[in-house]
């Protein structure tokens, strides 16, 4: 767990210019939040970043990957990318990649919200 707790804290570092950073476990990693809306997985340390039709050109292009899962022997790809290698040295370089990642996860979650006040 202290390697976890390591990576997360490198993590925190990198996103320092970004409000209100947290997470919770899940998945067998963790789910990190900014401003209580989640925007990326740690999964056995690595960091993904939440994608939609918007961003996922710009993760594609930069070489990244899917964080893709086995269910029922299948593989089954996330709307969560792997970060550039030069994003994790760092802040300057992370920092776009997060904005991007939190406001793919405000766009998911405003038709949520939408549904839930009906």
């Amino acid at each position: 767990m202290a390697r976890d707790d390591a990576y997360f804290d490198y993590l925190l570092e990198l996103l320092a210019g970004l409000e209100k950073i947290s997470s919770k476990k899940m998945f067998g990693g963790r789910g990190v939040y900014c401003n209580g809306v989640i925007f990326g997985l740690v999964i056995d340390e690595v960091f993904y970043l939440k994608v939609d039709e918007l961003t996922e050109p710009l993760f594609v292009a930069a070489g990244c990957q899917p964080f893709v899962y086995d269910m029922k022997n299948k593989q089954v790809a996330m709307s969560y990318w792997s970060v550039p290698a030069e994003a994790m040295e760092s802040s300057e370089e992370m920092l776009p990649w997060a904005r991007h990642a939190h406001a793919a996860a405000l766009r998911k979650a405003k038709p949520a919200l939408a549904k839930s006040k009906k």
